[in-house]
């Protein structure tokens, strides 16, 4: 078996495509699947296992948001993603007149202890952060759906 490409640099590389038998009307007939098909294998040759895999995790995305750019655009989304929720959860509550009240207890007790937890922590890390900015995204909406029914 020939070495291919290094997919990424934790080991995941590109397999031979593996050659299929299909039958048809008794024949059969040789073909390769559509795509390429990735195996994962440990830097001795040897199968990776998920768990292995699993650990890698962590260390992969923690090299991944060393990036500005890429910081501020899952923040961004992050906000956004709290707005729309807030939007999707004003307007179904509200739509349907039922149980508004307790849809307003559990929206201000999430955003209370969101803001506990943020400002508890001695040091903030982006994962914590980007909880912070779905919560201000989504007492935005909230409040951008008050004033829509205000006016």
């Amino acid at each position: 078996m020939a070495q291919s490409t290094s997919l990424i640099t934790v080991g995941l590389r590109f397999g031979p495509l593996p050659k299929t038998r299909v039958s048809v009307c008794g024949r059969f007939i040789s073909r390769s699947p559509p795509g390429l098909r990735i195996r994962a294998v440990q830097e001795n040759g040897g199968p990776r296992r998920l768990v292995d895999i699993i650990r890698l995790v962590p260390e992969l995305s923690r090299n991944y948001f060393k990036s500005p750019s890429r910081r501020t655009l899952f923040g961004g989304i992050s906000l956004l993603g709290g707005f729309y929720v807030a939007q999707t959860i004003s307007l179904s509550f509200g739509a349907l007149g039922v149980n508004d009240v307790i849809a307003a207890v559990l929206c201000v007790l999430l955003t209370e202890y969101v803001t506990k937890f943020y400002y508890s922590r001695p040091k903030v890390t982006f994962p914590v952060a980007l909880l912070n900015n779905f919560k201000m995204g989504f007492t935005y909406g909230l409040f951008i759906d008050a004033f829509k029914l205000a006016s």
